[in-house]
């Protein structure tokens, strides 16, 4: 069927603004509405997640078992993986549905994300909420920043973005010419691979190429299928054509391996680890005389990020936010505060008042709304946070002031700890744990610019980090010092909880390409602009002026 390609007006996109949040309080219909589907999503679990390819559900036989975390013997769903043929048909079909795609207006293509964005506010809030509960560990208000808020914002901005990408054109034409610039999507198709602790990202890292006219081949992460399953079908029935994204959850050497040697590959888009996007990096170099273009690498991986405190800062904010952004989620987003630095002139108090607020953090299944945290997400990661745990309680040069106990019977539960270190180069001080573990280096408070360096240069990541001053001279100095440690750094505020439209988030160094998802920077990786240059006057002669005597 051939896409028709008229353009029979310029349109204004509706205002976008940031999706209100629900508090989910107690007596409020949102806090019933989602307690009844997350009881619904139970009954109802194991479910069946087939791969999607051309539109048609495909089941493999080939399963695997997403579990909850914090029940880890309860079987959220269970999914079919792709195996190389199918991924291989994935490809095929992305390629075939290319065309017609990448020639569909830009409104219409627009209508269909801000269509699932407003399905995701209404029709489907709570069941993509109760995925992300029970199948990611995220408490109900973790859960509405992520699942609700977040991914309705990256879907409504994208559509503002991509308005503000387009209209950007020369700003001169010579005499009798017109000059206009388009931004065609790549040739080939687009790579996503996702993580488990966003279901948002899952929903960028597919939407954002494709708002932009590219087809995608979507590998969600294994612990957040059931949630990514639920985020491409509400962009089906928004009415995302069959083929455009090709839905194809599978382990790692079959899916990557297929798609890496493609001739057609033309970007990768990808959110995990940091070894896992440096070999994808190493794998695309070596391939990189089979490609028609040169791909495109858009990454963000991991962190070791940092509250940086002088001392004059605000003691009971340096608390809360510490605890907070070192907490939240268990530790497992990208910008959680994992090392920090105090003054010994505010470290008798920052320590009680830090001793006192950690024993009120609740812990505990993700359906009891009182808990303010839940599990990790596998035993993967629960093994490997005990590691670093078990390590910190046989330094000589570390303590542990709070936590430090887990357990993994029932679900993968680590408590929150606080650990104390007087090496600041130590193994937490600098080694990503992802989990809920926060070391602390105490430094004398006269040698402030010394320290400075120090949170500078002590780590190869560099994507979140927060500078608490009440001294406007020092926050200038910090802010300096400070500047290529961090791509998204905050004054007075704790290290996590970028917001679309707002902060656009990415880091550098070792935490990725720093395109900052959220804003009109990353849309413009997944474009190839095409200059266009229009005569209206034909040329009478080659001949210079300057050639004429």
């Amino acid at each position: 069927m051939a896409v028709p390609t008229a353009n029979l007006a310029t349109f204004k996109i509706p205002q976008i603004t940031n999706e209100p949040m629900k508090t989910y309080a107690p007596g409020t219909a949102e806090r019933a509405g989602l307690q009844a589907t997350l009881k619904e999503l139970r009954a109802q679990a194991p479910l069946d997640i087939p791969c999607v390819v051309n539109g048609q559900e495909v089941r493999t036989g080939i399963v695997d078992k997403q579990v909850m975390p914090h029940e880890h013997k309860s079987v959220l769903c269970t999914y079919h993986n792709a195996d190389e043929a199918l991924v291989a048909k994935a490809i095929d079909g992305a390629l075939a549905a290319k065309k017609n795609w990448a020639n569909t207006p830009f409104n219409d293509r627009a209508a269909i994300f801000l269509k699932a964005a407003d399905l995701i506010s209404t029709k489907y809030r709570y069941k993509i909420m109760a995925a992300t509960m029970l199948g990611q560990g995220k408490n109900a208000w973790q859960a509405e920043i992520d699942s609700a808020a977040e991914l309705i914002d990256f879907f409504r901005f994208g559509v503002k973005f991509a308005e503000e990408l387009y209209a950007v054109q020369p700003a001169e034409n010579s005499a009798f010419t017109w000059n206009r610039t388009e931004y065609r999507p790549l040739e080939g198709f687009v790579f996503a691979v996702s993580p488990f602790n966003f279901t948002a990202i899952g929903g960028n890292l597919a939407g954002a190429p494709v708002l932009m006219g590219n087809v995608c081949v979507w590998k969600p992460a294994p612990a957040a299928t059931l949630s990514s399953y639920i985020v491409y079908d509400i962009l089906r029935e928004a009415g995302l054509p069959a083929g455009v994204i090709q839905f194809i959850p599978g382990p790692a050497p079959e899916v990557v391996g297929q798609v890496l040697k493609h001739p057609e590959f033309a970007a990768l888009h990808f959110t995990g680890s940091t070894h896992v996007f440096r070999k994808l990096w190493k794998d695309i170099g070596n391939n990189i005389e089979n490609y028609k273009s040169y791909p495109r690498i858009v990454g963000e991986t991991g962190g070791k990020n940092f509250h940086m405190v002088h001392k004059s800062a605000n003691v009971k904010s340096v608390v809360q936010n510490t605890i907070r952004s070192s907490f939240e989620y268990q530790g497992q987003k990208c910008s959680a505060c994992s090392r920090c630095y105090y003054p010994d002139n505010l470290w008798p108090e920052i320590k009680a008042g830090l001793i006192e607020t950690h024993a009120r953090i609740l812990q505990g299944g993700v359906d009891e709304f009182q808990n303010f945290m839940g599990p990790v997400i596998n035993q993967f990661s629960f093994d490997k946070i005990k590691s670093y745990i078990d390590w910190a309680k046989s330094d000589k040069e570390s303590e542990i002031i709070a936590g430090g106990s887990y357990d993994d019977s029932v679900g993968y539960f680590v408590q929150p700890t606080i650990i104390v270190t007087t090496n600041p180069k130590s193994k937490t001080m600098t080694e990503e744990i992802f989990g809920p573990v926060v070391t602390i280096y105490v430094y004398k408070a006269e040698e402030y610019e010394q320290t400075l360096e120090l949170v500078a240069n002590s780590s190869m990541y560099a994507l979140t980090g927060s500078l608490f001053s009440q001294d406007r001279y020092a926050t200038i100095v910090g802010a300096n010092a400070l500047r290529d440690a961090a791509g998204n750094f905050y004054i007075n505020d704790k290290s996590t909880g970028a917001v679309v439209g707002q902060q656009p988030f990415g880091g550098g160094r070792a935490s990725g390409t720093n395109d900052k998802a959220g804003s009109a920077a990353i849309l413009s990786r997944f474009v190839s602009p095409r200059s266009i240059k229009e005569s209206f006057v034909d040329l009478e002669d080659f001949v210079y002026p300057s050639n004429l005597v």
